[in-house]
């Protein structure tokens, strides 16, 4: 049998998403077994180990154990991904990458918070102007966190039926518990609407209460991200159930300007250049321009040039400025 060490590193390589450590004391495991003699059970765990290293090699998610994939009702309620988005990639104001930093800090050491009676930070609010990566953020802390990325499908968690949308709610937070991740509730003012609304119906009433009760009694080791554009009519309630709330704005001139520099990083574009386009660029959000710089980008690979021409790069921008004020 194992013994206390090994089985004490195999539950500290889950915890910590070590898939090369996991791997590597199962195999540990097995070769004890072999030489008591058990060469049946040794082989079968050989044969469980090398199946978890054939689906790391197809998750491709970076030596953590992969989580099976949502199944039966799960299957329709959450999208499952494995992102691979990091932090420096994401051009941020200082005080959201701050907030960040802090998240993924204090997930990482959450143990050592736990030792000394405090929780990390898992409920978060994202709330801002669409385009501005507040999804992106999502796939950001799942990537550094080595985390399972799940986004919530609200076209099948909302329905008609009385109490069905609540109960759907509650297999989500029970997945919560089972399988650690990052969980997305994008648009997430469906369901988080102010209950006095003068649209209000008594279904949605219930549901709004159900996230409440679930998100305030839940301990599971997965981050709940809601995301919303319309910070203004979201339930006050909801503010004190999340442990931060990110505000996210358009983007500055200089957070244009490295925008458009680290999308095109790999084409020539030269400072007078990289101004015009960021004057601009003025108002559209972090989503906008990077489709303009891809849009760039191709014609670029198309004509087999290793530059941008800023009429294309200024083409591309005045499409999407059009695109956002077709009156203007």
């Amino acid at each position: 049998m194992a013994t206390a060490q090994q089985l004490k590193a195999l539950l500290q390589s889950y915890s910590e998403a070590d898939g090369e450590m996991f791997v590597s004391v199962a195999l540990q495991i097995a070769a004890h077994e072999a030489r008591s003699g058990r060469d049946k059970f040794a082989a079968e765990l050989k044969q469980l180990v090398d199946e978890i290293k054939g689906k790391q090699r197809t998750a491709k998610v970076g030596g953590a154990v992969p989580m099976a994939r949502p199944t039966g009702e799960l299957a329709t309620l959450l999208s499952a991904t494995y992102p691979h988005t990091k932090l420096s990639e994401m051009v941020l104001a200082p005080s959201q990458r701050e907030s960040l930093e802090q998240i993924i800090r204090e997930y990482r050491q959450q143990s050592k918070l736990r030792e000394h009676g405090l929780s990390a930070r898992r409920k978060i609010l994202l709330v801002g102007p669409p385009g501005v990566g507040k999804t992106m953020t999502s796939w950001t802390l799942a990537g550094e966190l080595k985390l399972p990325h799940f986004a919530v499908q609200l076209h099948s968690l909302i329905t008609k039926y009385m109490g069905e949308t609540a109960a759907k709610l509650f297999a989500i937070f029970e997945s919560m518990r089972h399988a650690r991740g990052v969980y997305l509730f994008d648009e997430f003012d469906a369901i988080g609407s102010m209950r006095a609304g003068s649209n209000d119906v008594g279904e949605i009433r219930r549901v709004l209460n159900s996230f409440l009760q679930f998100l305030e009694q839940d301990d599971s080791d997965s981050l709940v991200i809601a995301a919303t554009n319309l910070e203004e009519i979201l339930d006050d309630a909801l503010f004190r159930r999340f442990d931060d709330v990110i505000r996210y704005k358009m983007p500055s001139e200089s957070e244009l300007s490295s925008l458009v520099f680290n999308r095109l990083a790999a084409f020539q574009l030269s400072n007078a250049d990289l101004m015009q386009v960021t004057d601009a660029a003025r108002g559209l959000s972090h989503a906008e321009v990077c489709r303009a710089c891809d849009e760039a980008a191709k014609m670029a690979v198309l004509n087999d040039r290793r530059y941008i021409i800023i009429e294309d790069m200024l083409r591309a921008v005045g499409s999407r400025q059009e695109r956002k004020h077709p009156m203007r």
